[in-house]
């Protein structure tokens, strides 16, 4: 069985981002970077990591500069 990752990129403006849990973190990570690029967002980020002591990937994207 495998499970739908809704991926919330249309939500996310530069400097924030979100949290999604998963045990095997390289597909996950691939798949949300494929889906900011649907979105032209260029400066997306993930990065492997616990949270409240669940494994996962938080996807984030970069500040502006100024």
């Amino acid at each position: 069985m495998k499970l739908q990752i809704n991926y919330p990129w249309h939500l996310v403006e530069r400097g924030q981002g979100f949290f999604v849990p998963c045990l095997d973190a390289e597909p996950v990570i691939q798949a949300g970077l494929h889906k900011a690029l649907g979105y032209r967002y260029f400066d997306a980020r993930a990065k492997i990591g616990v949270k409240n002591g669940v494994i996962g990937v938080l996807f984030y994207r970069l500040p502006l500069k100024i």
